[in-house]
């Protein structure tokens, strides 16, 4: 995969009125915009240790049982799992499918959370997923690959719907496992891990563009779900709190 296609999703959704930097703990790596006075090494290094307690949840239960990593299917785990395993597998089970469709928004929320006690202004991004809190209007640029909504099209999100999950999942773009086609499936939901839980299983539903609406009633039947996009080439299907607007 190029750069290009990469850090696409930061270059749209940058906001003049904050400050974006990375934080990269191995794979994970998070885009981070929040209010430029309040960034410091000792705010970076709290990040930092967020990841790992993240990632260290995940992967001492992953140590543990082997098929949390590798299921497609629901994941039942016990009330004593650590709590990011358990926000997976609750994630993965209301979708349908497995436990580690929601790692990168559970992270992102994960972190997103420890900075909103922290901001009221806050963007994390991890592979396309977003959680955001913001007390302004926001404008979240859409990246759908090949389709000619790339670069034109955005998602207009209102204060009162935040903290929401701002997922994306494509069959075309990128390396996630997806079973579908489509060029780009966004979810929101008030959790991130749900969310991205849905953009994956709603992406495995689109072969071609006869499969928008049905895929987009598929995510918008799902409890907490508060809207959802399917774009396909040059067509596109939306419902819920979708506020589409140019770039």
């Amino acid at each position: 995969m190029t750069d290009y296609v990469n850090r696409t999703y930061r270059l749209l959704h940058n906001q003049k009125d904050l400050s974006f930097f990375r934080v990269t703990v191995q794979e994970t790596d998070l885009d981070i915009g929040l209010p430029g006075g309040i960034i410091t090494p000792s705010l970076i290094e709290g990040i930092r240790k967020e990841i790992i307690t993240s990632r260290s949840q995940i992967e001492g239960y992953i140590n543990e049982n082997e098929l949390f990593l590798t299921t497609l299917k629901p994941f039942p785990v016990s009330k004593d799992a650590p709590e990011l395993v358990r926000i997976m597998a609750e994630a993965g089970n209301t979708a349908g499918i497995g436990p580690m469709s929601a790692v990168a928004g559970s992270i992102a929320h994960h972190v997103g959370a420890y900075l909103s006690r922290r901001s009221s202004e806050v963007i994390v991004e991890n592979g396309g997923d977003i959680y955001l809190r913001s007390g302004r209007l926001r404008k979240i640029g859409i990246f759908a690959g090949p389709s000619p909504f790339t670069n034109k099209l955005a998602i207009e999100i209102e204060p009162h719907l935040t903290p929401l999950g701002i997922c994306t999942s494509s069959g075309t773009v990128g390396h996630s496992l997806s079973f579908g086609r489509a060029d780009a499936v966004v979810v929101l939901a008030p959790s991130a891990a749900l969310a991205d839980a849905v953009a994956t299983a709603t992406g495995n539903l689109v072969q071609s563009e006869s499969d928008l609406q049905s895929a987009v009633d598929f995510a918008m039947g799902i409890k907490s779900v508060t809207g959802a996009m399917v774009i396909k080439n040059d067509k596109l299907a939306a419902a819920g709190n979708i506020q589409l607007a140019p770039m």
